[in-house]
This record gives C-alpha cells, structure tokens and sequence, in this order.
C-alpha cells in the first residue's frame, strides 16, 4: 500500500514538473513573439535598407530605438520638381529569413518620437510580398511630440478582399514624407491584438518574386539589355510551359507612378510593382514583361513621370526590350498586348502610340484607371487625341475608366478597333483584382485569348 502510494506521489510530481516545463516553454516562445520585430537585425545599421536618411540602432534607458536623420530633399528617382511635398525618404527593415510569425496577430505598432526642430508626415506599413500591397498607418509629428502607429494586418479594399497576407511580409518601412529635414526616435516596434488565424483566399494568384539570373519557365527576373550600362532594368517572366522553340504572346505592363499614402495608395513606381500580365495569364502561354520609365539623364529607372525627354527615351527603351524578347525568347510578333495601371494606363497612350515605330508594336491596349488624356503631367486630351490615331491594334480593353471622359480618344481611334469597359469592383487605386478570380478578371482573360489566337 505504501509503495502504490509513494508511486502516484512520484507520478503526480512527474506530472506537474512536465506541466510546468511546457508552461515555461509556451511563455518563452510568447516572450518571443511578444519581442521587438527588429531584433532578427543584430548589427548597428546592417540588415537595413535605406533611401533619403540615415538610420542606426542607439539604446534609451534599456530599450533599444531605431534614430532616423534626414538633412535635405529625398526626392523619388525621375522627380523633377523639388517640392518638399513630394520628398520621401525611409528605413525598411526585411523580414526574417523564416518570416515574422503573424498569422494570428491584428497590427504591427511602432512609437515615434520627434527629436527634431521640424515638423513631419511619419509613416509605419508593413509591405506585403507576392503581388499584395501594403498597410499603413500615418500621423503628422510635431517637434517633441511622441506618436504611436498602427498597421492593420487585416485591412481589406472596400469589396472584401485582403490588402496584405500577415504570413507573407516582405518588409516593415518607416517613411519620412513631406519635409526637407527630420531627426526621429522608432522604438517599440511590436506586434498588437489578436486576430482568426489566417487563412488565404483560394483563388488568388501569388505573383513570383523578381529574382537576378538568366529568364527560365516558370522564373521572374531581373533582365538587363545588352550594352545598356545604366541601373534600368526590366522584369521579364517567361511561362511555366516555355519551351525553346515555342511561340507566345506577349504582355507588356507600365507600373504606376510612386505614391505613398496611407489612407490612398502603396506605389513604388517600378517594374517588379507590376501584376496585370501574371493576372492575365496565370503564368501559362504568354511571356510577361513588366517595363521601366527610364531617366537617361540620371541613368536610372524614373519612379515618378515618364522618363527623360518626356517620355522618348522610355519609348526607345521599350522598343529595344520588344524586340529582344521576340528575337531571343520566343515572343509572338503579331500578339504583343501594352496594358498598365494608372501612370501606366495613360502610358499606354503616352509612350506606346508616341511615334510610328512603338504604334505598331501593339495588337491591344488593357488600361485600368486612367488612360492616355487624365491631363496627368504632360498626358493632355489634345495629345493624346493625336496619338490615338496611331492605333493600329484590334481591340482595347478598359477598366474602372469613364467612357464619357475619353470619348475624344475613342472617336479619333479607327472605327474597326473594338472597345471594352468593365468595372472591377474593387473600389480602390490598386491592382489587387487583377489576382483573384472574380467575372471581370474571366472575362479579361477570354478577352485575351481571342484576340491572340493566331
């Protein structure tokens, strides 16, 4: 009897010392995701990517805070006016080589304290990957004011859909916008709230990472022309069923402008920004390049307008990368479609009928939310009247764009080309429909495969 009781004495202790142990180990790992997301960046300053400011790591009683100088304009590259209201500079922090654990998590917050003699618009996004965009937060901080910011992970556009993917966070951004001089304090930056574990919408394609290397099937890279020693570069993606002798249309994409704003729209303004052609194709029987708007002046890719002489120097641009992905990689002459969003919807006008040689690349246009004529910059009603005329295509398929605006445009286009006005339904200035499966999307997608039916 004794030793029975001794046992179960011994078992119960066993017991409870094991229930403490994983106790113990689930307060760690909470410790763990409770911890700064920035602690995975060891070093002063290495891990963190840096435009228009200085950033480095410095202690404040114990807590470790991220200090952000900025002395002067930090234009977009291509911007040619310097405004201070058009100035942006920023640290990004990139993810952990395994990712932050979000799928349970609501926001991401952050603490900024304004050390500086000057004002500044501040803010926090965590910046989705895979073709999503980005969530911020924003606040105008005063000289010696203290702010707290917080992303919403679960944001959604005003039908539903999801902004970001909290698993698949690309990078977390501080921004400094519209001011010439700021110094700041970011400490704190944690996650907040709990939320449904995430789980994906079904439908939706992930867009593949822009990677460096030669084009394979199946791969988006990184793809420099010939002979072109300047920093522009073009994203080309050949389909998954490529094959060497094989003969596939082509979509050309234009990325719109950069524009940062928390409550409007995430926009780098470059080529890897791009989504419609992935969308159109599934990544299946159509090469996909996404284009820059060059600055030649600069040697660089211009993120904001359309490049360097207003634009003749994108056009020349594209023309030489048609004509390589045709004559190195299999592209279809007689189907190579033009489409792009906002800048790069009125792009489709602007630089793709801007002279007789670039016209007569295109057998269609697709152009969502804006187009050639918004008297965007240099893009007027009377010019883009003119260049419609150049149009030498079948069809051109508009989408989230006011017929009656651009009833100019339609009536200088030849009789015979065939125009197209959907909706999208998504409600916002960005490109996340053109990743899901909704009708518009189906009937884009029918839309294009008649039309480049040999």
């Amino acid at each position: 009897m004794c030793d029975r009781r001794r046992r179960a004495r011994i078992v119960r202790a066993i017991v409870v010392f094991f229930a403490a142990g994983a106790a113990m180990v689930g307060a760690l790992q909470d410790d763990a995701e409770a911890g700064a997301l920035w602690d995975h960046v060891f070093s002063e300053t290495g891990g963190l990517s840096c435009r228009g400011l200085r950033a480095e790591f410095a202690s404040r009683a114990g807590n470790r805070v991220l200090r952000l100088t900025q002395d002067g304009l930090a234009l977009p590259l291509g911007e040619g006016v310097p405004d201070p209201r058009r100035s942006v500079a920023w640290v990004s922090i990139p993810s952990p080589r395994e990712g932050w654990r979000l799928s349970e998590v609501r926001f991401v917050t952050a603490t900024v304290r304004n050390v500086g003699d000057d004002p500044a618009v501040v803010t926090l996004w965590a910046v989705g990957s895979h073709g999503w965009a980005a969530v911020g937060d924003v606040v105008r901080s005063e000289p010696g004011s203290t702010e707290q910011l917080r992303c919403d992970l679960r944001e959604r556009y005003p039908d539903g859909t999801p902004k970001i993917d909290p698993t698949r966070l690309a990078e977390i951004r501080v921004m400094i916008q519209r001011t010439e001089r700021a110094t700041l304090e970011v400490s704190d930056l944690r996650t907040e709230g709990q939320a449904p574990r995430w789980t994906p919408p079904g439908n939706r394609l992930l867009v593949p990472e822009m990677t460096d290397g030669p084009p394979r099937p199946g791969r988006r890279v990184r793809y420099r022309l010939p002979g072109d020693d300047s920093e522009a570069y073009c994203a080309v993606y050949l389909p998954e069923d490529w094959t060497p002798r094989g003969s596939f249309p082509v979509i050309a994409e234009f990325p719109g402008n950069v524009f940062f704003d928390a409550r409007a729209c995430w926009s780098t303004g470059r080529p890897e920004q791009c989504v419609i052609g992935y969308g159109i194709s599934r990544g299946r029987g159509a090469i996909w390049v996404s284009l820059p708007f060059v600055d030649r002046r600069q040697g660089t890719i211009a993120e904001a307008g359309f490049g360097s002489n207003d634009g003749d120097d994108t056009a020349a641009y594209t023309v030489r990368v048609i004509e390589e992905i045709c004559d190195r990689w299999g592209g279809d002459r007689r189907n190579v479609v033009l489409s792009g969003f906002s800048r790069g919807a009125i792009a489709c006008g602007y630089i793709g009928l801007r002279n007789d040689r670039i016209a007569g690349l295109w057998k269609a246009f697709v152009a969502c939310q804006h187009y050639d004529g918004s008297h965007w910059r240099q893009s007027t009603m009377e010019g883009a009247v003119e260049r419609a005329r150049r149009f030498r295509g079948c069809a051109i398929f508009q989408i989230d764009n006011d017929p009656k605006k651009y009833a100019p445009v339609v009536a200088a286009t030849r009789p015979e080309v065939r125009w197209t006005w959907e909706r999208s339904g998504l409600g916002y200035h960005a490109t996340a429909m053109f990743l899901d499966d909704r009708p518009m999307m189906r009937r884009l997608r029918r839309w294009f495969a008649e039309i480049c039916t040999p």
